[in-house]
């Protein structure tokens, strides 16, 4: 056996994350990436190409041995057509439409028995659920995009013909909660999970994580791992996925899922044994998975969103002088409005701490504190 070529669509910050454990393990990376600029062929071996260009994927993937995703904007018809050339391609394109088609989703767990909302395809017929409800698109949406909150239908129709597509509705669930929960599964069936992370979000975008989740029952957290644990052999998945759940009281509903690396597994590159990176890496290359402890009592991440300063190396002389402990991870992204630039993460016994120093560097690296 020789060392092998695994080939990643899409080279943002995912990707980014990939290259570490990567290096680390021997294996060749290589990025299938849309600008020279993108945040991890800044630092990788890539191959300039559109990934909804089929002949231009199928280029890029018969210079791999395996070829991944670190992001759903690929056409079921390129994964087709590399699978249909003989492309050893992980997840396959009948799990990863689970990841791409929120209404293929909402019927693959009804099919499997897990907690969905109320939900129904809405194509400017007759509305069964009650106002307000959630619309969303089918496709696309991340990151708050794409989720509609309704309270009416007359608004209900509104939307329908600004976005000129069949919408999801789903039941407006009075939730205590979001939580997600990593897992892992292998070609010959290995599975895995991390602890359940309770994810913090203000309009629509995760800014913070606490890993594990804090006050969820040692039920909850079990039915969790069991949730996701399901769904990866419901669906054969192959490589790590994310499964966002609202915590409804005593109830997990499944919310979304998202069949790569995802931003809730940032802790598990301190706060692991194995970070998600080197597990996806491990998974889809039908390596024995890695063990998912986590290192410390409590693991807080946080998002790092683009602010008032542009300027991204100088606040380390303040905050690393502050909290020597703070991790930190520059994605070498342009500094945008509300763009996830980056990330922090800490690790300790004293979940109030951790917390108030991660908003802290939060707060300073933004601009809104400056001491």
């Amino acid at each position: 056996m020789t060392f092998p070529r695994l080939g990643v669509i899409g080279a943002g910050q995912l990707a980014r994350m990939m290259v570490a454990p990567a290096t680390e393990l021997g294996i060749n990376l290589r990025l299938l990436a849309q600008d020279s600029e993108d945040s991890a062929a800044q630092i990788c071996d890539y191959f300039l190409g559109d990934p909804s260009d089929s002949a231009a994927v199928l280029k890029f993937a018969r210079t791999c041995d395996v070829v991944t995703f670190e992001h759903e904007q690929v056409p079921q018809s390129v994964i087709k057509n590399l699978e249909s050339n003989g492309i050893k391609v992980y997840p396959r394109s009948d799990a990863f439409i689970f990841s791409q088609n929120k209404v293929e989703m909402r019927k693959k767990m009804d099919e499997l028995q897990l907690p969905n909302p109320q939900w129904q395809e809405y194509d400017g017929d007759a509305v069964t659920l009650s106002f307000p409800l959630i619309a969303k698109t089918i496709t696309g949406g991340y990151d708050g995009r794409g989720v509609f909150v309704i309270n009416s239908q007359s608004e209900l129709e509104a939307l329908h013909k600004e976005i000129g597509k069949t919408l999801l509705l789903e039941q407006k669930l009075n939730f205590t909660s979001e939580i997600a929960i990593m897992v892992a599964r292998s070609p010959h069936g290995q599975a895995a999970t991390w602890a359940p992370t309770w994810t913090v979000q203000e309009h629509g975008i995760c800014t913070t994580t606490v890993t594990p989740a804090p006050e969820l029952s040692t039920s909850l957290a079990t039915a969790a791992a069991e949730i996701a644990l399901k769904i990866a052999q419901g669906i054969s998945l192959v490589g790590v996925m994310a499964v966002e759940l609202f915590q409804v009281g005593e109830k997990l509903i499944v919310n979304e899922l998202a069949m790569r690396p995802h931003n809730s597994g940032h802790w598990t590159i301190e706060g692991s044994l194995t970070s998600q990176f080197e597990q996806h890496i491990r998974a889809v290359l039908d390596l024995p998975l890695g063990d998912t402890s986590l290192t410390s009592t409590w693991a807080v991440m946080g998002n790092i969103l683009g602010g008032e300063k542009s300027d991204m190396y100088r606040p380390y002389l303040h905050l690393m002088a502050r909290t020597p402990a703070l991790k930190f991870h520059h994605y070498r992204k342009e500094v945008r409005l509300g763009r996830k630039i980056g990330h922090v993460t800490l690790l300790g016994d004293d979940l109030v701490e951790l917390r108030n120093e991660v908003q802290h560097a939060l707060d300073y690296l933004s601009g809104a504190v400056d001491e």
